[in-house]
C-alpha cells in the first residue's frame, strides 16, 4: 500500500490510534485525496518548502534536526518522572502515614493499590483523549489533574482524603502511560525509536528512585512536592515544543503538520519525503474499517494479544508491585532497615535502567526479556531462602543481608528488561488498524494485575513471605518459558516485516 517506509517511524500505535476503537473517530475528510501520485506529490512537497520558508536542497544540519526532537522527548518524559513518584510513593511513607492519620494495615493497603483502579479509568479513557484532543493537551490535563491529586494526599486528614488523592494520581498516571510513549514514538527518527522509548521507562524508575530516596529522609507530607514538581515542569514545557505531526496530519491541521515537522527535522532539513510517506500513510488509514474490540481474537490478531497480554501479565505475576509499593515493609520484616532499603533501591535502579536502554536497539528484546527473567527469578528465590530461614530460626545472621541482596538482584533484573521491553513490544507486535484498541487492552490488563498484587501483596506476607517470594520466582521460570514459544524478535524489523512474521506463525 506504499507505506512501507513510514511504518519504521511508527512506534506506539501513532496516527494508528485514529482509526482504534479507544480513539476519538477518524479524519472526516481524506488528507490525500485519489488524485494522481505526480500531482499529490507535488502538492505535498509544495506545501512543506512553504514551511521552510526558502530552505529548499539544503542539507539537515543533525544536531539542528536532533535538539528538538531531545527537547520534546524531555519534556515528555517528565509525565513519566511523575508517573514513577506516584508509583513509589506509598514504599517509605506506610509507617509515617499508618501512625499520622491512623489507618490500619488493609486500609493502608488499599490506599497503595487503589492507585491502580484509577489507573485503569485513565488507561481505557487515553487512547480516544489522545486522539480527539491532541497529545499535548492531554498531557496538560494529566498534569493538571495530578497536581490535585497530591494537594488532595498532602492536605489529607482521613482516609477518604488520601483515597480520592491516590485515584486522580491513578487516573493521570494511566494516561501517561499511553500518551508519553505514542508522542515520543510519533515525533522520533526511526534509528532512534528504542532507545527514546526506552526513555520512558528509564524516568518512571528514576522518578520511584527519587521517592524511595528524598522518601526516606523527609516527612511523607513533604513528599508530595517531589510529585508536584514534575508536574510543573511538564505544563511549562509543552508551552515550547511542537505537538505531534502525525496527530496534526490525521485531524487533518495542514499548515501545523508542516510547521511542527519541520521544527522537529531541522529548519534547513528537507521535509517533503517525509510529509508525503506520512501523507500516505494516513491515507492508507482510511481504507481499514474501523476496528471493534472483537477483531482482536480474530485469527489474524490472536497471536499478537497473546505475545502483548502475556508479557503483561508475567510482568505482574512477577511482583513488581508488591515489591515496589511495600519495599520498606519487606526489608523490616527481614530485619534491615527501611530506609537504607529503599535508598539502595533507588540508586541502583536508574543506571541499570540506562544501561538496559543501550541494550535495547543491540542486543534485541528477546535476550533482554529472558536474562531480566532469569534475574527476577534469582532475586524473589534468594529472597524467599531468607524468609523461609527466619522461619525455622536457621542462620538468623544470615537473613537481611540475603533479603537485601536478593530484593536488590529482583529490582535491577527487572529494570534491565521485564520493566522496559514488554511496552515496547506491546507497541510493535499489533497490526496498524488494531494498535489503539489492542494498547488499551493490554494497559489495562497490565493495571488490572498490578492492582491484583498490590492488594493481596500485605495478605499474601501475613500468609507465607517466603511462600510469596517462591511463587514470584515460580512466575519468572515460566516467563522464560513463555519468551523462548512465543515472543518474536522485533529488533532491526520494519513493522511490515514484523507483521509478516507474526502472520507466518499462525
Amino acid at each position: 500500500m506504499g507505506i512501507v517506509r513510514v511504518a519504521e517511524d511508527v512506534e506506539a500505535g501513532v496516527v494508528g490510534a485514529g482509526g482504534g476503537g479507544c480513539s476519538g473517530g477518524g479524519v472526516t475528510e481524506p488528507l490525500l485525496r485519489r488524485c494522481g501520485k505526480e500531482e499529490a506529490e507535488a502538492k505535498i512537497r509544495g506545501e512543506a518548502e512553504a514551511s521552510k520558508c526558502g530552505s529548499e536542497g539544503r542539507e539537515t544540519d543533525g544536531g539542528s534536526s536532533l535538539r528538538m526532537v531531545l527537547v520534546s522527548t524531555a519534556v515528555a518524559v517528565c509525565g513519566s518522572f511523575e508517573f514513577g513518584t506516584c508509583v513509589g510513593y506509598s514504599a517509605p511513607t506506610q509507617s509515617g502515614i499508618i501512625y499520622e492519620v491512623g489507618l490500619s494495615v488493609s486500609e493502608f493497603a488499599l490506599f497503595g493499590s487503589i492507585l491502580t483502579i484509577g489507573a485503569m479509568i485513565g488507561a481505557v479513557t487515553s487512547g480516544r483523549l489522545a486522539d480527539f484532543l491532541g497529545r499535548k493537551m492531554t498531557m496538560r490535563i494529566s498534569a493538571t489533574i495530578c497536581m490535585f491529586g497530591w494537594l488532595s494526599i498532602h492536605l489529607a486528614k482521613s482516609a477518604i482524603m488520601l483515597y480520592f488523592g491516590r485515584i486522580l494520581l491513578g487516573f493521570s498516571t494511566g494516561v501517561l502511560s499511553y500518551v508519553v510513549p505514542v508522542f515520543i514514538a510519533e515525533i522520533a527518527p526511526k534509528n532512534l525509536r528504542g532507545g527514546l522509548a526506552t526513555s520512558n521507562q528509564l524516568l518512571i524508575c528514576s522518578g520511584s528512585s527519587a521517592t524511595y530516596i528524598i522518601g526516606a529522609l523527609v516527612a511523607w507530607r513533604n513528599l508530595v512536592l517531589v510529585g508536584l514538581v514534575p508536574c510543573v515542569l511538564l505544563l511549562g514545557g509543552l508551552f515550547f515544543i511542537p505537538e505531534s505531526p502525525r496527530w496534526l496530519a490525521n485531524v487533518g491541521r495542514e499548515k501545523e503538520f508542516h510547521t511542527s515537522l519541520q521544527k522537529l527535522r531541522g529548519e534547513d532539513a528537507d521535509i517533503s519525503e517525509e510529509a508525503i510517506e506520512i501523507k500516505e500513510y494516513i491515507e492508507s488509514l482510511h481504507s481499514f474499517p474501523k476496528a471493534r474490540l472483537q477483531d482482536l481474537f480474530l485469527s489474524k490478531n490472536i497471536y499478537a494479544v497473546i505475545v502483548g497480554v502475556g508479557l503483561m501479565v508475567f510482568q505482574q505475576l512477577g511482583g513488581i508491585n508488591g515489591v515496589g509499593f511495600y519495599a520498606s515493609y519487606i526489608f523490616s520484616s527481614a530485619g534491615f532497615s527501611g530506609k537504607l532499603g529503599t535508598i539502595l533501591i533507588g540508586i541502583i535502579q536508574t543506571p541499570i535502567t540506562l544501561f538496559g536502554a543501550i541494550l535495547m536497539d543491540r542486543s534485541g528484546r528477546r535476550v533482554l526479556l529472558m536474562v531480566s527473567a532469569s534475574g527476577t527469578f534469582l532475586g524473589c528465590f534468594m529472597t524467599g531462602i531468607s524468609f523461609y530461614l527466619k522461619a525455622q530460626g536457621l542462620f538468623p545472621e544470615w537473613v537481611p543481608a540475603l533479603a537485601l541482596s536478593g530484593i536488590l538482584v529482583y529490582i535491577g533484573a527487572y529494570s534491565i528488561g521485564m520493566g522496559p521491553v514488554p511496552w515496547v513490544v506491546m507497541s510493535e507486535v499489533f497490526s496498524i488498524d488494531m494498535k489503539a484498541i489492542g494498547g488499551s487492552l493490554v494497559t489495562l490488563v497490565s493495571w488490572l494485575g498490578s492492582f491484583a498484587i498490590s492488594y493481596s501483596f500485605s495478605f499474601l506476607m501475613d500468609w507465607s513471605s517466603a511462600g510469596t517470594f517462591f511463587m514470584f520466582s515460580t512466575a519468572s521460570l515460566i516467563t522464560i518459558l513463555f519468551v523462548v514459544k512465543l515472543v518474536p524478535e522485533t529488533k532491526g524489523r520494519t513493522l511490515e516485516e514484523i507483521q509478516d512474521s507474526l502472520n507466518s506463525r499462525r
